[in-house]
């Protein structure tokens, strides 16, 4: 519902004012852009949207609404064949209100109104099960870089178990050589002993 109007009517009453609006209504649609006065401008702006709503019908009894309003044939048509197609997508918002300055001679605010014919920009949806496949694929490669961390921590941990084996190995080696090495030391020892007991005896 348009929002109830404030401040003095536009013209002398309230029939001329429905006639005035109807034709920048009918002049908005065939030149697309008008000029006018700011205060007609926002007078005009619930009608034609609301006119523009009901060619988005189409149907007869939409089409006979209009045509109470404006009762040009030629501009109805036009708002049912080429300017309601445009606005399929928008959900509201198919004018326009730009202020121009003011009007030399009276210094009237002035402003343009226009119809918002640019293509809807699409919203952004959330996500839906669409997506789905691309977190499983996540899933599953986080799993095979799990896997093989794991891998190469038991590569390395069976790596330090051969090393720890080798290093015993080495080290009994090393401890069956001690013993060895300590007898062949005291065998020289031993003999340089009997040979001093020898010569003390002779």
């Amino acid at each position: 519902m348009p929002k109830p109007t404030k401040g003095p009517r536009l013209g002398g009453g309230p029939a001329h004012e429905r006639l005035l609006l109807a034709n920048l209504a009918a002049a908005l649609y065939t030149h697309k852009r008008i000029q006018t006065t700011e205060a007609k401008a926002k007078r005009l702006r619930p009608l034609a949207e609301r006119l523009i709503t009901f060619a988005k019908r189409g149907d007869l009894h939409a089409r006979r609404r209009v045509l109470a309003t404006i009762h040009d044939k030629s501009v109805v048509h036009e708002l049912f064949t080429e300017i309601a197609p445009l606005m399929a997508e928008r959900e509201g918002g198919y004018t326009r209100i730009i202020k121009t300055g003011y009007r030399k001679g009276d210094n009237a605010p002035m402003a343009v109104i226009e119809l918002v014919l640019e293509p809807v920009t699409p919203k952004r949806k959330p996500a839906t099960k669409k997506s789905e496949p691309a977190k499983t694929e996540s899933a599953t490669e986080k799993a095979e870089e799990k896997a093989a961390a794991e891998e190469a921590v038991e590569a390395e941990e069976a790596a330090e178990a051969t090393e720890t084996d080798d290093t015993s190995v080495d080290a009994g080696a090393a401890a069956d050589e001690a013993p060895a090495a300590e007898a062949a030391d005291e065998a020289p020892a031993a003999d340089a002993a009997d040979e001093a007991k020898a010569d003390k005896a002779e």
